[in-house]
């Protein structure tokens, strides 16, 4: 309504209608092609997002494959590395290989001379040969025991008696009284009375009974050590009911009274009258001898106080069949 109106004669009217239907023909034909531009516009543009997104795809595909360079170049070092080891470790395992080798050989050796031992000592001149010469000695050990035994019995007299040997040690008015039974030797049984004097009134024939007994006692355990080869550590002096027994290293004490010599000093296995100590120390002395030989056949003492107990013992053991195995 505010444009003015344009005034167009009537002979101009055919003309301006004419360009007006050009004009229009011409702004259709415009509008057209700009839905053909917009058109195409649009598929250029999508194409273009399609190429960003197609482009940012590739990128990563790209950084991926980096990654995968990188992790494959990484796994080619460690492979390199390994390959090292394995080649250090398969040449350590060929040096083992040969040392093994080496060592089979050796043993082969030790074990054909190990053979050839075997052979020669189970031959006749071997180890068979070597335990029955043993079982011999063993049954000639046996017999001159057993001819000891003879020679000095050792039995049990089931009697009220005197209690023996070095129990009276912790008696001071005299022997006790037992219900058990007593060990002899030839009939003998020991009595010794230590730390007293013999007394006027002391039976004198008891005493040489114990040092009879006492001299049976150290010629029989002399025989048997012989026998046996034990070289006993504290020598005897045979000399009946007068024998004597040496100790290299004995107590100042004792040693001062007692007889020497340059071979050691000799304790009386006997009661002299004198102070009796000294024979119950060579009692004692007689003891360890016997545990002695005892310990040499691995057997055990009964005791350090029992010499007849103890003498017994060594004898039952050596007599017994056990002994020959």
């Amino acid at each position: 309504e505010d444009q003015p109106f344009k005034v167009v004669e009537w002979e101009d009217y055919e003309h301006e209608l004419a360009r007006l239907c050009s004009l229009t023909s011409a702004h259709e034909e415009s509008k057209k092609k700009k839905i053909l531009l917009e058109e195409r516009l649009k598929s250029f543009i999508q194409i273009e997002a399609d190429s960003l997104v197609r482009s940012n795809k590739l990128d990563q595909m790209r950084e991926k494959v980096e990654s995968r360079k990188l992790f494959m170049g990484n796994m080619s070092m460690q492979s390199k590395v390994m390959k090292e080891k394995v080649r250090n470790q398969e040449d350590q395992l060929s040096s083992e290989i040969k040392s093994l080798l080496i060592g089979g050989t050796s043993l082969s050796a030790a074990k054909r001379r190990l053979q050839d031992s075997i052979r020669s000592v189970s031959g006749e001149r071997g180890y068979g040969r070597l335990k029955n010469s043993l079982k011999l000695l063993r049954v000639r050990q046996q017999y001159m025991v057993s001819q000891i035994s003879l020679l000095y019995p050792v039995k049990v007299v089931m009697q009220k008696a005197p209690e023996q040997e070095l129990e009276s040690f912790s008696a001071s008015d005299g022997p006790k009284f037992t219900d058990h039974g007593m060990i002899t030797i030839s009939g003998l049984h020991v009595t010794v009375i230590p730390f007293t004097k013999m007394s006027f009134f002391s039976d004198k024939k008891e005493f040489q009974q114990s040092s009879a007994a006492l001299g049976y006692i150290a010629h029989a355990v002399l025989l048997i050590a012989s026998y046996l080869g034990v070289p006993l550590r504290y020598p005897l002096r045979l000399g009946g009911s007068r024998s004597f027994i040496c100790d290299y290293s004995p107590s100042v004490e004792l040693a001062t009274d007692a007889a020497s010599n340059s071979k050691g000093v000799e304790f009386p296995l006997f009661i002299d009258g004198k102070d009796s100590t000294r024979s119950a120390y060579a009692v004692f002395l007689l003891n360890k001898d016997l545990e002695q030989v005892l310990n040499f056949i691995g057997a055990r003492s009964v005791g350090p106080r029992h010499v007849m107990a103890n003498l017994k013992e060594l004898l039952r053991c050596i007599l017994c069949p056990g002994y020959l195995d």
